[in-house]
């Protein structure tokens, strides 16, 4: 009787001390690898800026592509990658598998420059007249590369497969569609995706928000017969401005650089960038006997863009001109970033977990003028599109996208490294 009795507790003791050891073991085991994701992307930090610096210096527009390509395609072979380059253009994708089974899961960066003169207060300038990477995506090819050597070097801790998509043509959002009709990525079939892009925010600080990140982007065209007076062209142009839009108690949503404002900016509940319709400004040209009138609006809610069309019409033809009136219509719908809601929480809290409490920040509203053919991507599979904190303003650094002296502090590198590399080894899992 008391041996039984014995035996009975000994049982669930040394079984729960069995389980808490392997709760201890796993533990310690997933520390380690992010430790040593830490430790590596120390270690190469400094070669990751000097590959930036060579991506800043030698910018290649959308479709022209062909250096930075073979600059990617050497360094990702140098980690022992498998590389496919017979993709859309000049884009590549590298493949590095795990040393067990697992999910398939892929990083996105983009890699064109864009068109311009814009000062660029660097050391490290462009050397080719008028095309300048001012928008980042040389800092988000080094994060790219980086996270592939980071996951190279733990291999033994990946599981499944990771494919590093180093795409082209994003300016022109058109690189994001050709690559997913492409054969390499129909064959692989991705179970998730994942990209970022550098903003505004101060440097080392990670927002990302479920469903919609940008306000939707409608072109509207409207063609008139080429008979009204510059005076009622004006007049028109100026009704069209001041009637499509609708903001929260007068507040300006499209004084973007507020959008990272802690105030009134998307990372604060009470954000001014969310529930608004505005528009870029519309203008006017004609050719033969059609009058155009186009402008860009943007609208943070999906139901109401059924709507636009309509109210542009009856603006129209309430000022007189129903009879001259040809037609109305979209002229551009690009798609717009759409995060999975659940793989979006599982990043949150992922990376939360790993780097601690309030290492990413849940954003709220929607951003204007801004967009990306990553949406492509997600049309086909689950996928997170974050935003990355890039400026220093102690520095006098800002990451402001598409402006003039666009700078960035390139410590976000080493962030963005490190992160997105825990990421993705956990959901590998």
């Amino acid at each position: 009787m008391k041996t039984k009795f014995t035996l009975s507790l000994l049982v669930p003791i040394l079984f729960g001390c069995s389980l808490t050891t392997l709760k201890g073991q796993q533990k310690n085991s997933e520390s380690t690898v992010h430790q040593s994701i830490k430790l590596e992307t120390d270690k190469i930090f400094e070669r990751l800026v000097q590959i930036r610096r060579d991506f800043h210096e030698n910018p290649e527009l959308a479709g022209k592509e062909k250096r930075t390509q073979e600059v990617i395609k050497k360094y990702l072979l140098d980690l022992g990658l498998q590389v496919e380059t017979d993709v859309y253009g000049y884009g590549v994708v590298g493949i590095l598998k795990g040393a067990k089974k697992g999910k398939k899961i892929a990083w996105r960066a983009d890699m064109d420059a864009l068109p311009n003169d814009l000062p660029d207060n660097v050391d490290f300038k462009s050397k080719v007249k008028g095309v300048q990477h001012g928008c980042g995506h040389d800092i988000h090819m080094a994060i790219g590369l980086g996270i592939a050597e980071v996951l190279a070097k733990n291999k033994n801790s990946v599981r499944g497969t990771v494919y590093f998509i180093f795409q082209p043509e994003e300016e022109t959002f058109v690189g994001g569609k050709r690559m997913m009709e492409s054969a390499v990525l129909n064959k692989i079939k991705p179970d998730e995706i994942y990209g970022l892009h550098v903003a505004a925010f101060s440097v080392g600080q990670i927002v990302v928000k479920p469903n919609e990140l940008f306000a939707y982007q409608k072109r509207v065209k409207i063609e008139l017969k080429n008979t009204l007076t510059k005076a009622e062209v004006d007049g028109l142009v100026k009704k069209l401005n001041n009637s499509l839009i609708r903001t929260q108690d007068g507040s300006k949503p499209w004084e973007i650089q507020n959008y990272i404002d802690p105030k009134i900016g998307i990372s604060n509940p009470n954000t001014i960038f969310k529930d608004y319709l505005i528009n870029e400004g519309f203008g006017s040209r004609s050719r033969n006997d059609t009058l155009f009138i186009l402008g860009n609006v943007y609208e943070t809610n999906s139901t109401n863009l059924k709507n636009i069309i309509p109210l542009t019409r009856m603006l129209v033809e309430t000022s007189g001109y129903q009879e001259k009136l040809l037609s109305v219509s979209f002229a551009l719908e690009n798609p717009t970033v759409q995060n999975d809601p659940q793989l979006t929480g599982i990043a949150i809290k992922t990376l939360n977990g790993v780097y601690g409490k309030d290492f990413v920040t849940t954003t709220y509203g929607q951003v204007p003028f801004f967009n990306d053919d990553f949406a492509y991507f997600q049309q086909k599979m689950p996928g997170v599109y974050f935003i990355l904190g890039g400026s220093n303003f102690e520095k006098g650094i800002v990451a402001m996208n598409h402006a003039p002296n666009f700078r960035v502090d390139e410590e976000c590198i080493r962030v963005g490294v490190k992160s997105f590399s825990s990421l993705i080894v956990e959901r590998l899992k």
